[in-house]
C-alpha cells in the first residue's frame, strides 16, 4: 500500500464537542422532545439509530428543526441499501458497528464521513487503513481505556471513538487516553425515550458536555 488513503474527515462541530449522543428510541418521533434538551444541554451531534423504525422519513424533519444546531448521524447501518439512504437524506456521518471496506469506499465516494465499528487490532486497522474517518471501538466497555493507549502504539495515527459502555468517567478517560470522541448512549440518555425526567436528562448531558470539553488527551 503506498501513501495516505483518501479520507473524509469528522464534521469539525462534532470533533470540537468530543461528544456523540446514540439515540435508539422506540418511534422516530420521539426523537424530537428528546433532542430538544439535548440542544439546550449543549449536545452538538446525535446518531439517529436505524433500529428506531421511521428513521429515515423523519430525518429531513430532524434537519430543518436541528441542522443549524447540531450533526445528526446515521448510525446501525449494516447493508449498503440503507448506507446508501443515509447518505441520501443527509446524515452528516455514517456510523456501524461492522468492519467493512465496502462501506468505507461508498461512503468515501459520495464525500461523507463513515466510523465503523471494531475490537480487533485487525477489525480496527483494516477500517483505518481503508480510509475510515474514524474507528469506532465496540464494545468499548469490554475493554477498556488502557486498550486504546495500547493500540495507539503500533497506530499511533489512529482516530478512535469508543462506543458501547462508556459512563461519565470512562468519557473522560477515553478522552484523556487519546479519543477524539466519546460515543454514549444509556447512561447519558437513561430513560429518556420511556417518558423519564426530561429535567434529569438536561442534568446528565450537561455533565457530559462539561466533561468532554475539560478533558485533554
Amino acid at each position: 500500500m503506498t501513501g495516505e488513503p483518501r479520507r473524509v474527515a469528522l464534521p469539525p462541530r462534532t470533533v470540537d464537542s468530543r461528544l456523540i449522543v446514540v439515540a435508539r428510541a422506540k418511534r422516530a418521533e420521539d426523537y424530537d422532545a428528546v433532542l430538544d434538551v439535548l440542544v439546550d444541554a449543549g449536545i452538538r451531534s446525535v446518531e439517529l439509530t436505524l433500529t428506531t423504525p421511521g428513521t429515515f422519513e423523519h430525518v429531513p424533519h430532524l434537519l430543518a428543526r436541528f441542522g443549524d444546531t447540531i450533526d445528526l448521524g446515521i448510525g446501525t447501518v449494516t447493508n449498503t441499501a440503507d448506507l446508501a439512504r443515509a447518505i441520501e437524506v443527509g446524515a452528516a456521518y455514517i456510523v456501524t458497528p461492522i468492519t467493512s471496506t465496502e462501506f468505507v469506499a461508498q461512503a468515501t465516494d459520495a464525500g461523507v464521513p463513515i466510523v465503523p465499528g471494531g475490537l480487533t487490532p485487525t477489525e480496527l486497522f483494516a477500517s483505518w487503513s481503508a480510509g475510515a474517518s474514524a474507528v469506532k471501538v465496540f464494545p468499548a466497555g469490554q475493554v477498556g481505556p488502557s486498550y486504546l493507549k495500547d493500540l495507539r502504539g503500533p497506530f499511533p495515527d489512529l482516530v478512535a471513538v469508543p462506543s458501547g459502555g462508556v459512563d461519565l468517567a470512562g468519557a473522560e478517560a477515553w478522552l484523556r487516553a487519546g479519543a477524539v470522541a466519546v460515543s454514549v448512549g444509556g447512561p447519558l440518555l437513561g430513560d429518556a425515550f420511556a417518558g423519564g425526567d426530561l429535567g434529569a436528562l438536561r442534568e446528565r448531558a450537561a455533565a457530559f458536555v462539561d466533561v468532554c470539553a475539560r478533558s485533554v488527551e
